[in-house]
Order: C-alpha cells, then sequence, then structure tokens
C-alpha cells in the first residue's frame, strides 16, 4: 500500500502555459520527492497592450510518501 499527498502550486511563465506547468514542478521539487502527476486545475493569461505577457497556472501535484 502507498500513501499519496497532493499540494496545491501556483506558477507562472512569461513564455506558455507548458512552461508554467514545468515551473510548477521543478518548485515544488525541491522540498518534495517521488512527485507522480500534476493535475492543472486552472489557466489564466495576464494581458497588456493586447499581448499576452504572463501565463499562470494552479495545480495540484501528487507525491508518494515513504
Amino acid at each position: 500500500m502507498s500513501i499519496v499527498k497532493i499540494i496545491e502550486v501556483i506558477a507562472s511563465s512569461d513564455k506558455s502555459f507548458d512552461d508554467a506547468v514545468k515551473n510548477a514542478v521543478s518548485e515544488a521539487s525541491k522540498t518534495v520527492k517521488n512527485i507522480k502527476s500534476v493535475y492543472v486545475e486552472n489557466m489564466k493569461a495576464n494581458v497588456e497592450n493586447n499581448q499576452i505577457v504572463s501565463y499562470g497556472i494552479n495545480a495540484k501535484v501528487s507525491f508518494e510518501v515513504n
């Protein structure tokens, strides 16, 4: 039997939503080990002068606890 915990992470990127998800996993992995999955709950883009300037996500990161 394994125990899985879930944390919520907010991350952003000035490149893309994909990059924002990668940033979320990268930051979470600094303090959490055995990450198994990421569920993106919300996505949001900030716009200035009719151009997207940043991408943000809210994600749930699942990891296995030993």
